[in-house]
């Protein structure tokens, strides 16, 4: 009996030596892999930036950068003299992200307002999931929708609306957006602890009050994220505004016109006759560095405004 406990005693040394070493290579090899996965992220980022930068470059070899910068007419495509003025395909960016805003960020909040401070844990367990599903649905989809329901019945509230336009995919993209408005915000109002409620709620606040004076600023921080978050998604949509809005640049404040956004003019050179080398061939990567860059200052201004109000709640 003392033999066969001693050899059991001796597997078990040796079983857990095994597990040690093993353990070891685990906790020796696991450092490496997750750097390696962080680099591969890093370099892709710089071989994205390196890219545009570098045909960007080139594009400016062949169009001054006043005349991309400042020049109100884009006609790449002109047999004359081509002219690649970036303002009217900014201005139609600008004109689809704003509408899609006053869509997303009230009813967004709406939603947020509602499965954090009224919704019971069933509704909300309900409500939210069918929220986010409006994530998952393809943009091709939001396209279509927005070009044969949306606009035949915006055309019957305003005749003047042409078929191609900036309101239609303008409201679609707000409803794209929406769901990520309201489900990021609802997390940052449901982080905020009960205490601060029950505290305002003993103090005499109505729960509307409590809502919008007391949870909406202390979680302005998450609340601004999810803003500035569905704003870069919106000014990089390429599908609804391709389908919905047009292929015309103009450079003015009309919404119920053809426009063509910065996605747009790239879908439409990348799917066209643009030979490799030729100047609207380049002229992608120029419009793709312009959106990289808008998208990059509002990440940074976001960030700012983060912090300083998480530092003042």
């Amino acid at each position: 009996m003392e033999g066969k406990a001693s050899e059991q005693s001796i597997q078990q040394m040796i079983a857990k030596s095994r597990n040690r070493k093993g353990k070891k290579i685990v906790e020796k090899a696991m450092p490496i892999l997750l750097f390696v996965a962080a680099a591969i992220s890093v370099l892709t980022t710089f071989g994205i930036v390196f890219t545009l930068i570098f045909e960007t470059f080139e594009f400016f070899q062949r169009v001054s950068i006043t005349d991309y910068l400042f020049g109100t007419e884009w006609l790449p495509f002109s047999g004359k003299e081509p002219l690649y003025g970036i303002l009217p395909l900014v201005f139609g960016t600008l004109k689809v992200t704003g509408i899609a805003v006053l869509v997303a960020v009230p009813f967004g909040l709406g939603a947020a307002i509602y499965l954090s401070e009224y919704a019971s844990d069933k509704t909300r367990r309900i409500v939210k999931p069918i929220l986010e599903v409006l994530a998952g649905v393809p943009t091709i989809v939001y396209g279509f929708f927005a070009l044969t329901f949306v606009t035949p019945i915006l055309q019957q509230l305003i005749p003047s609306l042409k078929i191609f336009n900036a309101l239609s995919p303008g409201i679609v993209v707000g409803i794209m957006v929406l769901p990520m408005i309201a489900s990021l915000s609802e997390d940052a109002m449901s982080s905020v602890p009960n205490s601060i409620r029950e505290g305002a709620l003993g103090l005499g606040a109505t729960k509307f009050e409590v809502a919008i004076k007391v949870v909406l600023p202390a979680a302005l921080s998450g609340i601004i994220a999810s803003v500035v978050l569905a704003i870069s998604r919106a000014i990089g949509e390429t599908m609804i505004v391709s389908l919905a809005g047009g292929s015309t640049p103009k450079f003015d404040f009309a919404v119920t016109d053809s426009i063509q956004t910065m996605t747009a003019y790239i879908v439409q050179v990348s799917t066209g006759d643009a030979g490799y080398g030729t100047t609207i061939y380049y002229s992608i990567y120029a419009v793709g560095f312009t959106l990289f860059i808008f998208t990059l200052i509002m990440n940074l201004l976001a960030q700012y405004i983060s912090k300083r109000f998480r530092e003042e709640y």
